[in-house]
């Protein structure tokens, strides 16, 4: 019964966590906004396709690679610190956010160097095109696996990674729906107002890490 727990918490947390990443305007959430009308509601979704299963592979990279290192206090300290940092930059960078953000240099290399000729790959090289993504998910690897929301077993990082892309694809399904049939008319500034919001969860999460960073730090073993 625990470990069903376990693995259906680590499953919840990382649809949560693949939902509210993809929120915030981005490369894919302009692009799908900008071309989805005119090509259709299969192009759209592909292409939130392709930026899901890269999303997801840095993730999975995320947990394999970086995951073992928090049974030190001090270590974990160290990643609880950073992932506040992160949490409080990101949600601060999204809340205040008034325009779109510009395409990191590195997408443009990518794509000059790949060329993709399809939907699907489209999504694909505009997340791998950002290595800032790995850094992203190596942070909330260390948070989630630090406070227990997911245990270090192979079998609940999966769910985590399954869920992140769940999650995930759950958004970009909602978004290319919502362009492509016109709901609401849906507008950058509605966009960005989606963003905002995004940004002040993540606000939220920072707040929590950084609660739990002070009792960390505040429970240190005599002399």
């Amino acid at each position: 019964m625990t470990e069903v727990y376990v693995f259906f918490l680590a499953g919840i947390a990382g649809v949560v966590s693949g939902f509210l990443v993809s929120v915030p305007v981005g490369p894919i959430n302009v692009t799908i906004l900008n071309e989805g009308p005119a090509r259709g509601v299969s192009w759209a979704l592909m292409t939130g396709l392709g930026a899901v299963v890269m999303e997801t592979a840095y993730c999975g990279i995320a947990f394999a690679g970086f995951s073992e290192l928090f049974f030190s206090k001090y270590l974990r300290a160290t990643f609880e610190l950073i992932s506040f940092l992160l949490m409080m930059y990101l949600g601060l960078k999204y809340v205040l956010a008034q325009s779109l953000p510009l395409e990191p240099p590195s997408v443009d290399r990518i794509e000059r160097r790949f060329h993709p000729h399809t939907a699907f790959m489209t999504g694909f090289v505009r997340v791998l095109g950002n290595p800032g993504i790995l850094l992203f998910w190596i942070t909330v690897s260390a948070t989630v696996i630090s406070h227990a929301w997911v245990a270090a077993t192979a079998i609940s990082k999966f769910a985590f990674v399954a869920g992140v892309a769940v999650g995930a694809l759950g958004w970009f399904v909602l978004l290319s729906l919502a362009v492509t049939r016109g709901f609401g008319q849906l507008s950058t500034q509605v966009l960005l107002r989606m963003s905002q919001i995004s940004g002040a969860c993540l606000l939220i999460v920072a707040v929590v890490i950084g609660g739990r960073l002070v009792l960390l730090l505040a429970h240190r073993p005599p002399g």
